[in-house]
């Protein structure tokens, strides 16, 4: 079955029943503008009068109860009064903690209302019980105690060698610092893809020219004439010798890395040390930006200590900056969880230095996040009775609201984002999809009203699929279509804004990503339930587990590239298999003779031999069945990247129970980076864990 096949199979079970524009037609757009500052209120559009055409010209081809969470047992002194006040409340981590203490202990259990109503949280800390004893935070705080060294800066720019020149119509030509640093981004990808591209190369010299002095501007006024050859074969040389470093120095690199991690890396937070994800600021360079983006090629310039602001708690030693020079500001925000922000220059978007993912804070908020999709499921089915019932409404802006939100719900499509035009790549979600990203048919391939899309979505990604919808849902299509040029918007009264304040009253904490969370993961716990044979070795299970992980992939649409050496890769992976074939039907003679002579000499000695090369046949048979799975694998998984669902749309409680039902190490499923982020899902779910 093929990707696309596969994943209108997943939208059918659930649903039980590239266009490069940048002219948007400016009387769309300026209705979506009004939704976005309130100028549409005394407007209400109604729909009279339907007319299920299209211009042919327009269309362009292309209450299940909270399952109960096993935790480790914990003692009642290890419960702070703020816990207890919390239980009390019935509400929170303390609630939670207390209700599961109260339980082991005989206790009667919550009762099913505050169960609804508060999810068990973690257990325990990452570091022990001791981490969830603080005092009750008011709301809204994240700490009490932030003490941090502040970003480690990238070192200055080193000189080329004296005998390294840059060339200008054939001459050598002495560069500034610099330019001649710029210079060097610009070397250092000749060989890549992204310097041949017309758009980079006026963005890079365009940048360029203006770090130059005077002098060199008089000179350098045609890329064409500019030759990085020598520079670029210095930094190729330079990696190659790297690479053959002695052992030595390369343990000494090592070392002076670990160091700067050390001094870095940690930060006090709350009396426990906590470890920092990205200390280091970004290094200068040239912006890639992904698909065809308009500002790739531009200057990414280097990160100063004047334009960071550094956040840390008032009584903290405050880090120092490099000598001569000062922070931007200073910050006592207790509200946010940076460490350190500034703004970079392309997109003019803020970067953050925050904690680690394995850290306290970002456990607690990613348990957070996969508690309010849980608790989408109780009110999922209210939620579509809904949008069908707008289907019919009246009012215009309500039946693109509940068509955008099936789309967003059944194809897991992400919602998008108003974007200033030419500031990014042509990306684009489900509310600002426009005419010309779909194609409608009454009928194809055996099914009834097909809507075929094909756009870039996030990243630069194609989204391409061809999906059979209910039939309100087709018509409402049409209606919006109608009388509309390609490059206009099919959802022209409605916003991202205006969508989500909706979902907020429907639940609070809902938006439009949250489906996509939840989907994910219902998907997987489903997918699991249907493909994972007990019987099955670990090899087998874990096939499973991908698959299932892969019609996730499939669903939100997580592409890649296939990998530049999965061909040769594959080649070796067949080989091996050849082989270990071999070595079986070699195996195989070897019992079948070794049977014979059991036979003709009823010897003991040769029964035990015949024992000896049945177990050596099973023990290479085992290990043919564990390659052919894994060459299956590969080959399904060539261009899905299975990574991105796995770590931010799947509630990893999921996969730890599917782990401990089934006796599979967790560390087939997660790298120990992945196990740190996730101690808090692995420290908490029980083998009976639902979604």
């Amino acid at each position: 079955m093929t990707i696309l096949g596969f994943s209108q199979k997943i939208v059918d079970d659930r649903t039980m029943g590239v266009s490069k524009t940048s002219e948007v037609k400016s009387s769309s757009r300026k209705r979506k503008n009004d939704l976005e500052k309130g100028r549409d209120k005394p407007e209400v559009l109604l729909v009279k009068e339907l007319e299920y055409t299209v211009k042919p010209s327009t269309v362009k081809g292309k209450k299940k109860k909270p399952s109960k969470v096993k935790e480790k047992p914990l003692q009642e002194n290890v419960i702070s009064s703020s816990l207890k006040q919390e239980a009390a409340d019935g509400k929170g981590l303390g609630s939670s903690l207390w209700n599961g203490i109260q339980a082991e202990e005989g206790a009667a259990p919550a009762s099913e209302e505050t169960k609804a109503t508060s999810p068990q949280g973690p257990a325990v800390g990452l570091e022990g019980s001791s981490r969830w004893e603080e005092e009750k935070k008011e709301d809204g705080v994240k700490w009490m105690q932030l003490e941090h060294r502040g970003p480690y800066f990238v070192p200055p720019y080193e000189p080329l060698p004296e005998d390294v020149q840059f060339y200008y119509d054939g001459k050598p030509l002495k560069l500034s610092l610099a330019t001649e640093e710029i210079a060097t981004f610009y070397a250092k990808m000749l060989n890549h893809e992204y310097t041949t591209k017309e758009i980079f190369q006026n963005n890079f010299f365009h940048d360029w020219r203006k770090e130059m002095t005077s002098e060199e501007q008089e000179i350098i006024k045609e890329l064409d004439k500019c030759d990085f050859g020598e520079i670029h074969r210095y930094f190729v040389e330079k990696n190659e010798a790297r690479k053959g470093l002695p052992k030595e120095e390369k343990q000494k690199l090592k070392e002076e890395a670990d160091k700067i991690q050390e001094e870095y890396g940690y930060c006090i937070l709350d009396g426990h040390r906590e470890k920092i994800g990205n200390f280091k600021t970004e290094p200068p360079g040239l912006f890639r930006g992904r698909g065809e983006h308009p500002k790739m090629g531009m200057l990414k310039k280097r990160i100063m200590p004047e334009d960071v602001i550094i956040n840390c708690s008032k009584d903290s030693k405050i880090p120092e900056p490099p000598e001569g020079h000062k922070w931007k500001e200073v910050r006592f925000d207790n509200t946010v969880t940076w460490l350190a922000s500034w703004t970079e220059n392309i997109q003019n978007t803020l970067k953050y230095i925050m904690l680690n993912p394995s850290s306290k804070l970002k456990g607690e908020k990613d348990w957070e996040k996969y508690e309010v999709a849980r608790r989408l499921k109780d009110v999922v089915h209210t939620i579509r009775a809904q949008y069908r019932k707008d289907w019919k409404s009246k009012e215009i802006k309500k039946r693109q609201r509940a068509v955008a939100l099936y789309f967003i719900d059944k194809l897991a499509l992400r919602a998008g984002n108003e974007k200033e035009e030419g500031e990014t790549a042509d990306t684009v979600g489900c509310c600002s999809l426009r005419v010309e990203h779909i194609q409608l048919h009454p009928q194809l391939d055996g099914q009834e009203h097909v809507v075929e899309f094909d756009f870039l979505g996030k990243d630069s990604i194609r989204y391409y699929n061809k999906v059979s919808v209910e039939k309100p849902v087709f018509k409402n299509l049409q209606l919006f279509m109608k009388n509309k040029d390609p490059t206009e918007d099919l959802f022209d009264h409605l916003s991202t804004t205006f969508l989500n304040k909706h979902l907020q009253r429907l639940m609070d904490g809902l938006t439009a990503k949250v489906f996509r969370t939840y989907n994910a993961s219902i998907t997987l716990q489903e997918q699991l339930k249907a493909l994972t044979n007990p019987e099955d070795n670990i090899a087998g299970k874990l096939l499973s587990y991908n698959r299932a992980n892969r019609a996730v992939a499939i669903l939100c649409n997580h592409q890649r590239s296939i990998p530049k050496t999965f061909a040769k890769s594959m080649q070796v992976l067949q080989e091996k298999i050849d082989a270990k074939k071999k070595q079986v039907e070699e195996a195989q003679e070897e019992v079948k003779k070794a049977e014979d002579e059991f036979k003709d000499t009823k010897d003991a000695k040769a029964e035990l031999n015949v024992e000896k090369k049945k177990k050596l046949l099973k023990r290479l048979e085992e290990q043919l069945a564990k390659m052919n799975i894994q060459a299956t694998d590969k080959e399904e998984n060539k261009q899905i990247a299975l990574g991105t669902s796995k770590l931010n749309y799947l509630d990893p409680r999921i996969t730890v129970a599917w782990c401990k039902k089934f006796g599979i190490p967790i560390e087939r499923i997660y790298n120990k980076t992945q196990r740190e982020k996730f101690a808090w899902a692995i420290d908490m779910a029980g083998e009976d864990f639902e979604f």
